[in-house]
């Protein structure tokens, strides 16, 4: 009988937001592949997790995918975590999820935490619609990502590391105006976190003065939309009828 592939997200800075259940999945697995073992190696001790462990990063895991696919196969529960937050959004796990779905295997994907969610409700924007664009291209494609959301009129999430943060927001100013409302989340749910909110420029002259530390999230509105705009505006005259 096949065993079951488990995709659990562990806390993004917080130990307690670990869930009972992504504990005992974790306690019960028999394998638990991790992004950096020395870094997961922390959190399972926390939580008196003593299974097997094994290394599925971006740097091995097209060598390890049929491997973990074929254990899965002959009856073996494999638990995949990452370093932070859900494995897939922007960290390894797509390319695993991918195969074992092909091949039929049953895939149980923990709800749990993220980075991008708390920063996108917290940011005071839109969120009833939004796209998700992790982080974007460091050189290549980079320009042309950047023309194509111009017109994206939903609220936009990035991921960024502190160190290109400035420079980011720097080229939102060049692609989205200088009076673009947006917010930037740093150290979600740890213990100096913090969300800096404004129109782009503002917020780009703020942390040109303070540097930036740790794992950041940028949320970005979308372009206002005339013809939504005029929609509403022709609804709100009706509804007053």
């Amino acid at each position: 009988m096949s065993g079951k592939l488990y995709i659990v997200p562990t806390p993004v800075g917080n130990l307690e937001d670990m869930t009972f259940r992504a504990v005992r999945v974790l306690k019960e697995a028999g394998l638990i592949l991790a992004e950096d073992t020395r870094t997961s190696s922390v959190l399972l001790r926390h939580y008196d997790i003593h299974g097997r462990l094994e290394s599925h990063h971006k740097f091995n895991e097209h060598q390890k995918v049929a491997l973990v696919r074929d254990r899965i196969l002959e009856g073996l529960d494999v638990a995949l975590i990452s370093d932070a937050g859900t494995p897939g959004i922007s960290d390894p796990g797509f390319l695993l999820a991918r195969t074992c779905a092909a091949e039929g295997i049953e895939i149980e994907t923990l709800p749990g935490a993220t980075a991008c969610i708390p920063a996108l409700v917290s940011s005071g924007l839109p969120c009833d619609r939004f796209c998700f664009e992790g982080f974007l291209p460091v050189k290549k494609g980079r320009q042309t990502a950047l023309t194509r959301l111009e017109s994206e009129t939903r609220t936009m999430v990035f991921y960024e590391s502190p160190y290109r943060l400035v420079k980011t927001l720097g080229q939102f100013i060049e692609h989205f105006s200088p009076s673009r409302q947006c917010s930037v989340a740093r150290e979600i749910s740890k213990i100096h976190e913090e969300h800096r909110r404004g129109t782009l420029e503002e917020v780009h002259a703020w942390f040109s003065e303070h540097e930036p530390k740790g794992e950041i999230v940028i949320v970005v509105a979308g372009k206002p939309d005339s013809r939504r705009e005029g929609n509403e505006g022709k609804e709100r005259i009706t509804g007053g009828e």
